[in-house]
C-alpha cells in the first residue's frame, strides 16, 4: 500500500538489501507430529518388523560370534563338497586327458596312470560308452576313486561336451613348444565355455640332458603363464610322477561352474537301445523310436524323474523310470545302501537274472506331474476376435469375397485405405503381403540389389575409359609376357592356385568391401530413382530423440511371436526357480549310480554312441524346453577377422545345448531402444538376439561359423544376457543430401529425394548434418526433389545433410538343433590385401 507523506508526496516502501542478516530456522527435530502420522496412516497398522534400532542393540561379542558361525558353516559346506567328490558317498572323480600338441601322446599318460606303481587298482576298462580309452581307478591309500578318459580333440563339439561334465582336466603339453595352433584354438574354446580344475603335464623332460632340464622348464613356464598364471607343471615320464599327479588331482580346489552345478547331469557309462513295438507306433510299422537305457553317476543336483532331460546334440526327451543297479566302481564292499523312495510310491524290485543282483526301481514317472515336451505355444487364429460372427454375416462375407475387386496397392495399406484408391486397370491382379517378417525380407533384398547395382556401375565406369588402341597394346604386351614366362613359374603358380577356392575368395572380398563401406558410411543408403521413397521406406519412421522418443514394444508384432513364451518378470522367475532347485532333496541323489529309461528316442542317438562319441545328459529346469527370444552378450574373438553379417547362420554353444540359428546384432546399452548392427563389431560387446529354447543364466556362450570346407571357426564368446521378447531393436537407415545453395541458416538441398511428394511425406522428420547442425524441411522447390531447409546455425558448403529413419526388426525363425560335424580346425592365412579394398 502506498503511503502519503505530509506534503502530499508518495513514500516508497522499504526493501531489504543484499546484506540483510538471515537467521537460521528453529531445528524442531524434523519429525512429524502424532496428528500428522495418524492422518497419513488413515487407520492402517504397520507390519511388526525388526527395526534398525533393535538390530543395533545386539552386543559386539554377539555380532562377532554370529560372523564366526557363518564363516565356519560356509567353510564346512565347501569341505564337505570337496571330500564327497571321489569318495564313497559321491560320484567318482571324472578326469579327462586332453593333448594340446600333435607331437604328444595322451595314451602314454593313461598308461602310466594305469600302472601298479602309481598306487591305483584298475577296476573297470572301457567304463564309458563310446570312448575306448577310459577306465575306472580305485586308490585305497587315499580312499578315492577316479574315472579317466582320453578323447580325441579332432571333434571340437565332443571335446566341449566332455569338458562341460568333467571334474578335472589334464592338459598334455610338449616339452619345448607347449601347445600348437590347434591346441591354442581348443584352449580358447574351453576358457570361453568355463574351465574346471586342471593340471598341466609335460612329457619328454627325462630325455633331455640334466643341465638343460631347468632351462627347458623355465622356457615352458614362460609359455604357459600367458594362459595359466601361477600354474604348477608336472613332469610325467615315470610311475612315481603319476602318484604325485593323482594326489594333486584328489586334493586340489575344485572350480565351480554355475551352469552345471545348478542342474543334474550325467555321463553315460553304459547305454542300450530297445526299439518300440509295432503296436506302439502310429501306423503299425517300425517308427525308428525306442527306449534308451543310460547308466551313470548323478552329478550336480538330485535327479527328478518328472523333469525333461536334454541329450547334448540330439534334443529333449522324457523319462519313464529310474533304476538303481549295483555300483560298478565300489570303493569298498559294504551292504547295499537303502534306496530313497520317490514322490510316487515305494521301491520296487526287478529280477536281474540268476547271477546278477536284483535291480531296484527308485521311481516311476507320474503322467499327471511330468513336464511336457511342448516347445511352442499353440497359435489360435481367432484369439484376437472380440465376437463370433453370425451365419448372415458369414454369408455376406463370402459373397463380398467372391465379388471383391482386386487392385495393386502399396504394401502395408489397410483394406479401408485400399477402398479409396481408384484403380484404372481392373484386369491386373496383385497380392498384398501384410506380414512384417516378409516385408523385412523384401527391404533387405532391395538393399542388396541396390548395392549390387552400384558395384556394377562402378566397375563399368572404371572400364569404359580404355580406348581401343590401348586394348590392342595390352594384348600385344600380354602375348610378349606369355612368351617370356618360364615353365617353372607357371608350374608354381598352378600348384598355388590349386589350393585356392575362387568362389570363396570372391565372397570374402565382397564381405570385406561391405564391412568397410558400413564403417566409412554407417547405415547410409541411396534413395532409389525408379521407386518413390515414401513407398520404398514406408515401414520406417523418424524419431525426435532416439533415447527419449517412445516406441510401443507390443506394436505390429510378427506372427512368430504367437509361437513363443514370455515371462512377466524373467529375473524374478529365474531367482525363484534356482532357489527351488537348490532346496530340492528328493529324487536320485548326487553320487548314486542309476539307470535312466528315456522314451521315444531315435536310433540315431545310439548310432552316435557306437561311432565313438560321448553321451551327455542334463536334467532341464522348469520352462527350459520352451522357445522364446534369447539375448546373448558376446565379444568378437581376436583370432577371427572375417566380417560376420547380421542374419547369417551361426553355430551356438549355450550351456549344454548346441544349435544353428540366424541371429541379429544390436548395441549393448541401458536404454529402452537398441540400434541394430549390420556387422559384428570387433571393438565393442554386442548383443545377439535369436529364437532359441529358454536357458537361465549364468551360462557361457560360444559362436562358431562354418566355412565352405566344413571347418568351424570360433567367431565370438560371451555369456547369456536375458530372455526378453519385448527388447526393441531398431534398424537405422540414413538418407543423405547435398546443400546446393546456402543462405546463412537456410539452404537448398538436393539428391535426398527426387520428387515433390516424397519431400512432403518426410517433411515432419528432423534433419541433421555431419558437422552437428540440426534443422527441418521448410518447403519443396519444383518437382525434381529440391527442397528448402532451415538449420539452427550457419551451414558449410562441404557439409552433408542427413535424415535418420528407423524400423523395428526381429530375428528369423531358423532354429535347428542339428549341428553338422566339424572337420579338424586349421589356421587359415588371409590372402586378401587390404590395400586393394580402399574405396574412392
Amino acid at each position: 500500500m502506498v503511503k502519503m507523506a505530509a506534503n502530499g508526496e508518495k513514500q516508497q516502501g522499504h526493501r531489504a538489501g543484499v546484506y540483510k542478516q538471515k537467521n537460521k530456522g528453529h531445528k524442531h527435530g524434523k519429525h512429524r507430529t502424532k496428528g500428522e502420522i495418524e492422518r497419513e496412516n488413515k487407520g492402517r497398522v504397520s507390519v511388526t518388523a525388526l527395526t534398525k534400532k533393535q538390530r543395533k542393540e545386539q552386543k559386539k561379542m554377539d555380532r562377532r560370534h554370529k560372523a564366526n558361525q557363518l564363516r565356519r558353516n560356509k567353510k564346512d559346506m565347501v569341505l564337505t563338497e570337496k571330500r564327497r567328490l571321489g569318495s564313497r558317498d559321491g560320484p567318482p572323480h571324472l578326469v579327462a586327458v586332453i593333448a594340446l600338441h600333435a607331437g604328444v601322446d595322451a595314451g602314454a599318460v593313461t598308461k602310466l596312470l594305469r600302472g601298479e606303481a602309481a598306487g591305483g587298482v584298475v577296476h573297470q576298462e572301457q567304463c564309458i560308452s563310446g570312448i575306448s580309452d577310459s577306465f575306472g581307478l580305485i586308490l585305497p591309500r587315499f580312499k578315492q576313486r577316479f574315472t579317466f578318459l582320453s578323447h580325441s580333440t579332432a571333434d571340437i563339439h565332443s571335446l566341449l561336451d566332455v569338458a562341460k561334465i568333467a571334474d578335472s582336466l589334464i592338459f598334455v603339453l610338449d616339452s619345448t613348444e607347449g601347445w600348437d595352433s590347434y591346441g591354442d584354438y581348443c584352449l580358447s574354446c574351453l576358457f570361453a565355455q568355463g574351465l574346471p580344475s586342471y593340471a598341466l603335464v609335460c612329457q619328454g623332460v627325462s630325455d633331455l640332458p640334466v643341465k638343460k632340464r631347468v632351462e627347458s622348464r623355465r622356457a615352458l613356464l614362460k609359455i604357459t603363464e600367458v594362459r595359466f598364471p601361477d600354474a604348477r607343471l608336472f613332469p610325467l615320464d615315470m610311475e612315481q610322477d603319476a602318484t604325485l599327479l593323482l594326489r594333486h588331482l584328489g586334493t586340489q580346489r575344485q572350480r565351480k561352474l554355475g551352469f552345471r552345478s545348478r542342474r543334474s547331469h550325467l555321463l553315460a557309462q553304459h547305454a542300450t537301445f530297445t526299439p518300440n513295438s509295432p503296436a506302439e507306433g502310429s501306423d503299425g510299422g517300425p517308427t525308428g523310436l525306442g527306449t534308451l537305457c543310460v547308466s551313470g553317476y548323478v552329478r550336480g543336483r538330485p535327479l527328478q524323474v518328472d523333469r525333461v532331460v536334454h541329450i547334448s546334440g540330439h534334443g529333449d526327451f522324457q523319462l519313464s523310470q529310474i533304476d538303481a543297479p549295483s555300483d560298478p566302481l565300489p570303493l569298498n564292499i559294504t551292504t547295499p545302501r537303502p534306496a530313497k523312495p520317490g514322490k510316487g510310491g515305494d521301491v520296487d524290485m526287478q529280477d536281474g537274472g540268476e547271477d546278477e543282483t536284483p535291480v531296484r526301481v527308485l521311481m516311476k514317472a507320474d503322467p499327471s506331474c511330468r513336464e511336457s515336451l511342448q516347445t511352442e505355444a499353440e497359435v489360435d487364429p481367432m484369439d484376437g476376435e472380440q465376437t463370433w460372427p453370425t451365419e448372415t454375416e458369414l454369408l455376406e462375407a463370402e459373397e463380398a469375397r467372391k465379388n471383391k475387386r482386386v487392385m495393386k496397392v502399396p504394401k502395408g495399406t489397410s483394406d479401408y485405405q485400399a477402398t479409396w484408391i481408384v484403380d484404372d486397370d481392373d484386369d491386373e491382379n496383385g497380392d498384398v503381403d501384410e506380414e512384417s517378417s516378409e516385408d523385412d525380407d523384401v527391404d533387405d533384398m532391395m538393399d542388396e540389389a541396390m548395392e549390387r547395382d552400384e558395384e556394377e556401375n562402378n566397375s563399368q565406369d572404371a572400364g569404359s575409359g580404355c580406348s581401343s588402341g590401348e586394348e590392342e597394346e595390352e594384348e600385344e604386351e600380354e602375348e610378349e609376357e606369355e612368351e617370356v614366362c618360364s615353365t617353372e613359374r607357371a608350374g608354381a603358380d598352378q600348384r598355388y592356385d590349386e589350393h585356392i577356392d575362387e568362389a570363396a575368395e570372391e565372397e570374402g572380398l565382397k564381405r570385406y568391401r561391405e564391412a568397410r563401406a558400413n564403417e566409412m558410411f554407417p547405415d547410409e543408403v541411396d534413395t532409389p530413382l525408379d521407386t518413390a521413397a515414401r513407398i520404398r521406406f514406408q515401414r520406417y519412421r523418424g524419431l525426435k530423440s532416439f533415447r527419449s522418443s517412445p516406441w510401443d514394444p507390443m506394436e505390429n508384432l510378427p506372427l512368430n511371436y504367437s509361437r513363443i513364451f514370455q515371462f512377466q518378470s524373467f529375473e524374478r522367475t529365474r531367482r525363484r526357480i534356482l532357489a527351488e532347485a537348490a532346496a530340492e532333496d528328493e529324487g536320485a541323489m548326487v553320487g548314486w549310480y542309476v539307470t535312466l529309461h528315456i522314451t521315444d528316442v531315435p536310433f540315431s542317438v545310439m548310432e552316435s554312441v557306437q561311432s565313438g562319441k560321448p553321451l551327455v545328459l542334463v536334467s532341464l529346469l522348469p520352462h527350459e524346453q520352451k522357445m522364446s527370444v534369447m539375448h546373448l552378450l558376446v565379444r568378437r574373438h581376436p583370432s577371427n577377422t572375417e566380417p560376420i553379417k547380421s542374419k547369417e547362420e551361426l553355430v551356438f554353444h549355450c550351456g549344454f545345448r548346441r544349435f544353428r540359428a540366424s541371429p541379429i546384432f544390436s548395441q549393448h546399452t541401458s536404454a529402452d531402444k537398441h540400434k541394430m548392427e549390420r556387422f559384428l563389431r570387433p571393438d565393442a560387446p554386442t548383443v545377439v538376439s535369436v529364437y532359441a529354447p529358454i536357458t537361465f543364466p549364468p551360462t557361457g556362450v560360444l559362436l562358431f561359423k562354418q566355412r565352405n570346407d566344413d571347418i568351424q571357426d570360433l567367431v565370438a564368446t560371451g555369456s547369456l544376457l536375458s530372455c526378453d521378447p519385448q527388447r526393441v531393436v531398431l534398424k537405422r537407415i540414413v538418407l543423405s543430401g547435398h546443400p546446393f545453395k546456402i543462405n546463412r541458416r537456410s539452404a537448398v538441398v538436393r539428391y535426398m529425394f527426387f520428387n515433390r511428394d516424397d519431400i512432403m511425406w518426410f517433411k515432419p522428420v528432423e534433419l541433421r548434418t555431419k558437422w552437428g547442425r540440426r534443422g527441418h524441411i521448410k518447403e519443396a522447390l519444383g518437382t525434381h526433389g529440391h527442397m528448402k531447409c532451415v538449420f539452427d546455425n550457419q551451414l558449410r558448403s562441404q557439409d552433408t545433410v542427413l535424415m535418420n529413419l528407423y524400423k523395428r526388426v526381429y530375428p528369423h525363425w531358423t532354429y535347428d538343433p542339428y549341428v553338422p560335424l566339424s572337420l579338424p580346425w586349421v589356421k587359415r592365412e588371409i590372402t586378401v590385401d587390404m590395400e586393394d579394398l580402399e574405396m574412392e
